[in-house]
């Protein structure tokens, strides 16, 4: 019995031992090919020691956090710890990540701009809306368009799926007011989340995914060569137009599947079959490609990315209104370093496109600096490339500061916006403020 006793727990030693070193042996050779966790974030990189970091504690702290994110089956371990929280506490372990009746999943921005619970206010959308306004009046002066279109919120596309501890009276919200005040200044204008709406159940194949933040593979299809022919009819040209000879069906990958991506599960999430069409542009000499300039959210990386700009010459994007594509894909490139006149005279075509939550800060200083440089004001704007980046940082900062939220929230309530709008006050409050004292 003795005898027993000691093989027993001779063996259960063993296998501590073992679970302890194997995660090592994992780290350091990763002998086992796992896959990579998805999302955004920034890995720690590995700290070396000297004395200078070691007094402070750096060297310590950050060593710390490498580890952590290092160590061996780490991801195994976090798709774990997700698949459990999502399968038996119907819980998202991703920021802003609301899991919706039917497991449909929803980033929480889309559902405030639904509501209207980040409603900016008529006066501030009336200003903004008369400056492109101008804009749009001297770009025809000069033989050149900017159009705006509006992509489609899934809070809007899927009312019906939101959890009812998320549903509130709605309000005015930021689309309602950009669209009504788009068709009484006669701003060109493709409303996307309209046109979708309307054919919600009477296109063949679905337009918005169960677990994608963005319009479906299908829908950007669609809205591609919508605006390629509304850039034919309004400057009355014959561009190279795309088609589809096949259409794919299968379960949701890429685009379609981008939230339930990000939530790095451990087993795919069924649902119903997505459409990708095989895409193919004409290639005709004799059309034309006018030069576009794309001023756009992430609902215009699927386009640009299946081949939209087969049908522009010279075209640019700029994400946000920050990095410009395709030329940062060979070496960083914002838009802050360029000539925003030189930029203007080279294109015939600025598209700015943004979907519902986004319309808070629509064109991302764009319209406000195009505004001033027509005006002849050497002014920076409010939402100038640097000053974004500012308000971002100092958002990021916030929300890691538990005593800090809880006055953002308290704040919020007295002057009834949404938390998210609150922090975004807050924190351009701070700055400047502190450029004052400077």
């Amino acid at each position: 019995m003795k005898n027993l006793f000691v093989k027993i727990h001779g063996t259960l030693l063993i296998l501590i031992i073992l679970l302890l070193i194997i995660p090592f042996i994992q780290s350091e050779f990763n002998l086992i090919k796992l896959t990579p966790l998805k999302g955004a974030f920034t890995q720690s990189e590995k700290t070396h020691f000297n004395i200078s970091n070691w007094f402070s504690g750096t060297y310590q702290e950050q060593g710390e956090k490498y580890l952590n994110e290092t160590f061996g089956f780490r991801n195994l371990f976090i798709r774990i710890n997700n698949q459990l929280a999502f399968s038996f506490f119907n819980k998202a372990n991703v920021w802003n990540v609301i899991i919706g009746k039917k497991n449909y999943l929803y980033d929480e921005i889309y559902i405030k701009a639904y509501y209207g619970t980040d409603f900016i206010g008529i006066d501030s959308t009336m200003h903004r809306m008369q400056k492109l306004k101008y804009i749009q009046d001297t770009l025809s002066k000069l033989n050149k368009d900017i159009i705006l279109v509006f992509g489609t919120g899934k809070g809007s596309f899927y009312p019906e799926y939101i959890p009812d501890r998320y549903k509130t009276k709605k309000g005015l919200t930021n689309y309602e007011i950009h669209v009504n005040l788009a068709q009484k200044m006669d701003i060109n204008l493709i409303d996307f989340n309209k046109y979708f709406l309307k054919n919600k159940d009477k296109l063949k194949y679905p337009l918005y995914p169960q677990y994608g933040i963005h319009w479906s593979n299908y829908a950007m299809c669609i809205a591609a060569d919508s605006i390629i022919r509304y850039i034919e009819k309004k400057r009355k040209i014959d561009m190279p137009n795309l088609f589809w000879n096949a259409v794919e069906l299968s379960q949701p990958k890429e685009v379609d599947y981008d939230i339930a991506d990000g939530m790095n599960l451990l087993f795919k999430l069924k649902s119903f079959n997505m459409a990708y069409p095989n895409i193919q542009f004409e290639s005709d000499s004799n059309k034309t490609k006018p030069s576009v300039l794309v001023i756009s959210d992430s609902f215009y990386w699927g386009m640009f990315n299946f081949g939209i700009t087969n049908a522009f010459t010279n075209s640019h994007f700029w994400y946000y209104n920050k990095e410009i594509y395709p030329d940062s894909y060979q070496s960083p490139l914002v838009t802050s370093k360029i000539n925003l006149k030189n930029e203007i005279s080279r294109h015939d075509v600025i598209i700015i496109m943004a979907t519902e939550p986004n319309l808070t800060n629509l064109g991302w200083g764009f319209i406000e600096n195009a505004y001033n440089l027509f005006k002849g004001e050497k002014k920076q704007t409010a939402f100038d490339a640097k000053f974004q980046t500012k308000i971002t940082n100092l958002r990021n900062y916030i929300k890691s500061d538990k005593k800090w939220m809880e006055d953002i929230k308290k704040k919020a309530i007295l002057n009834k916006v949404s938390v998210d709008s609150m922090l975004t006050l807050d924190a351009i409050w701070q700055i400047q403020h502190e450029n004052k004292k400077q």
